[in-house]
């Protein structure tokens, strides 16, 4: 799923559950309203993703690509390594900023943590 919301200097995509061959159907219409908004800076949170193929990449680097020719710029916030790794296997990884200060949200929160007993 990806949720779109706005500022007024930029879009914010946030992106969960895989990025991948089965989810492309929706890239096209989700370019299309980021570039139909026009901001300056594509915030991608990708905190939620569980999965990303070279399909996903593909949305991606179409996304950081629509940003650059409008002069603006794609930043990648909550990636995790195997998905940097992925980009850059695509050799596009230099069109994105990489936001190093996030950090995501966990998904189990620490006090609900219960440690295995031991015996």
């Amino acid at each position: 799923m990806i949720e779109i919301s706005t500022s007024p200097t930029s879009t914010t995509l946030v992106i969960s559950g895989d990025l991948d061959l089965a989810e492309r159907d929706q890239f096209p219409e989700v370019a299309a309203r980021v570039v139909g908004l026009r901001r300056q800076l594509v915030v991608i949170d990708m905190c939620k993703v569980t999965f990303m193929d070279s399909t996903g990449a593909a949305f991606l680097i179409a996304l950081a690509d629509s940003a650059r020719k409008r002069g603006g710029a794609a930043v990648l916030r909550g990636a995790d390594p195997r998905d940097l790794f992925v980009l850059e296997i695509c050799g596009a990884l230099e069109l994105f900023r990489i936001d190093q200060d996030h950090s995501c949200d966990d998904a189990v929160p620490v006090t609900d943590f219960t440690a295995p007993a031991t015996t």
